[in-house]
């Protein structure tokens, strides 16, 4: 392998959760012993130039570059991203445009929520061969197609199929551009829109149902649990460690907060659930003034 090969990994997020992408990429650098460099495409939703700043001043310069694309500049026209009345923030289906960020000669992206922090080389992560499949990812361990897809037989699902979480994808971004899946995602969205739920995961697993390959869980573990026992990457699904009201393991958030110490953002506090609570209810109802 070439020492000057670049691990791709995008990342996206709004000005709320800038934090987290700073203990994000404090995590994945330490745990990168290998020679390959890292790139981080960060889809920018509004973060402060404060903030950038922070996140920027908080990697090390030898291996990490952060270049930082603003959500307007890749959606699409043509695309209309569709709205649900979920709490989910428009963040969520950033991660469709991820392999139209990426470099022409990009052979292999990563995609990761912010929510998340790694424990392992991400190397080992980008080196798994994903075989003709277009994504690699982790089945979610709450959910199978009749739990995440609620109209699975009128679709001609198996109740048993297994479903991934989105929230960590390992992308041929070749194969996504030529087969066109952020179109048939969309469109998927909108045609099924009564039934969506986990709104851009739902589109790719019935989109992709035949087309990912299964990553070990060791890539995308929960924090309220101990299987498996010692995970590679830890995501923060449900309320997230920037707040009080967070009830992952102590464990887990210690180590958030001891990446966080790391960088720019070492004087931060857990913050009142209040702002959580605000931040769900101004993200619905701006979907459902989208939605008139």
């Amino acid at each position: 392998m070439s020492s000057t090969e670049t691990i791709s990994i995008v990342l996206a997020s709004d000005n709320h959760y800038a934090v987290m992408i700073a203990a994000l990429i404090k995590s994945i650098e330490i745990h990168h012993k290998s020679n390959e460099l890292l790139l981080f495409l960060i889809i920018d939703d509004g973060i402060s130039n404060k903030n950038k700043i922070k996140i920027q001043n908080s990697v090390d310069l030898k291996t990490t570059t952060l270049q930082w694309i603003k959500s307007e500049d890749i959606l699409s026209k043509e695309i209309k991203l569709p709205t649900d009345r979920s709490t989910f923030p428009f963040t969520a289906y950033f991660r469709l445009y991820a392999p139209y960020i990426a470099a022409p000669d990009c052979k292999k992206l990563i995609y990761m929520d912010v929510d998340m922090i790694v424990y392992d080389d991400i190397s080992n992560l980008y080196n798994v061969d994903i075989g003709d499949n277009v994504v690699g990812a982790v089945q979610d361990y709450m959910l199978i197609a009749k739990h995440g897809i609620p109209n699975y037989k009128e679709l001609n699902i198996s109740s048993e199929t297994k479903y991934f979480n989105s929230g960590l994808l390992l992308i041929n971004p070749k194969k996504w551009i030529e087969l066109n899946i952020i179109n048939y995602v969309i469109d998927c969205l909108i045609i099924n829109k009564k039934h969506v739920i986990y709104p851009d995961q739902y589109g790719l697993n019935i989109v992709l149902q035949d087309r990912w390959h299964e990553l070990d869980r060791i890539w995308n573990c929960s924090p309220l649990f101990d299987f498996p026992p010692n995970p590679s990457i830890v995501h923060f699904l449900d309320i997230k460690p920037i707040f009080k009201s967070c009830f992952a393991q102590e464990k887990y958030k210690e180590e958030f907060f001891r990446l966080l110490s790391l960088t720019a953002f070492n004087a931060f506090k857990p913050i009142s659930d209040y702002q959580r609570l605000f931040k769900k209810a101004f993200t619905k109802a701006k979907k459902i003034l989208n939605n008139k």
